[in-house]
C-alpha cells in the first residue's frame, strides 16, 4: 500500500462557490472524498491538502519525498508562478501528475505557461474534478510499472 499525496494550491478551498461556471459545483470536500474511495479501491493510502501558501505546498512535497510514492498537484495559480514548487517537485523521484480543472488553454494566454509541467511525467486539464481520479489512477499505474532505468 503507497502512499500517494494530493495537493491543492490557493483558491481551491473556494471550489463550488468560486466561478461556477469555470470550475463547477463539486467542493473540495466532495473531491477528497471520491479521490479517498479512489485510492482506497486502488489499494492506497492518500493524503490530501490544500493551502493558500507557497511555503505549505512546498513542505508537503518535502514530507512526500520521505513518506510518499506519488504525487497529484493542481498547483492553481501556482501554476504560473512558483518557481520554488517546480524545485521542490524535482527533488521528488516518484510519479508527479499535474492536474488543472478547467481547460487554461482556452483561457488567458498568462495561463498558458506552467512551470509545474517541466516536472510533471502528466498533464491532465479541462476535464473537470474527474481529473483527480485520472491522475490517481495514473500514478497508480506508473506505481506498479517498473521504472527502466
Amino acid at each position: 500500500m503507497s502512499l500517494i499525496y494530493v495537493l491543492n494550491g490557493p483558491n481551491l478551498n473556494l471550489l463550488g462557490k468560486r466561478q461556477p461556471h469555470i470550475y463547477g459545483h463539486e467542493t473540495l470536500a466532495d473531491v477528497e472524498a471520491s479521490c479517498r474511495r479512489l485510492a482506497s479501491e486502488l489499494g492506497h493510502e492518500l493524503r490530501f491538502h490544500q493551502s493558500n501558501r507557497e511555503y505549505e505546498i512546498i513542505d508537503w512535497i518535502h514530507e512526500a519525498r520521505e513518506n510518499g510514492a506519488g504525487i497529484v498537484v493542481n498547483p492553481a495559480a501556482f501554476t504560473h508562478t512558483s518557481l520554488a514548487i517546480l524545485d521542490a517537485l524535482n527533488t521528488f523521484e516518484g510519479p508527479v501528475i499535474e492536474i488543472h480543472i478547467s481547460n487554461v488553454h482556452k483561457r488567458e494566454s498568462f495561463r498558458h505557461h506552467s512551470f509545474v509541467s517541466h516536472r510533471a511525467d502528466g498533464v491532465i486539464a479541462g476535464l473537470g474534478t474527474e481529473g483527480y481520479q485520472l491522475g490517481i489512477r495514473r500514478v497508480a499505474t506508473m506505481l506498479k510499472t517498473p521504472k527502466n532505468d
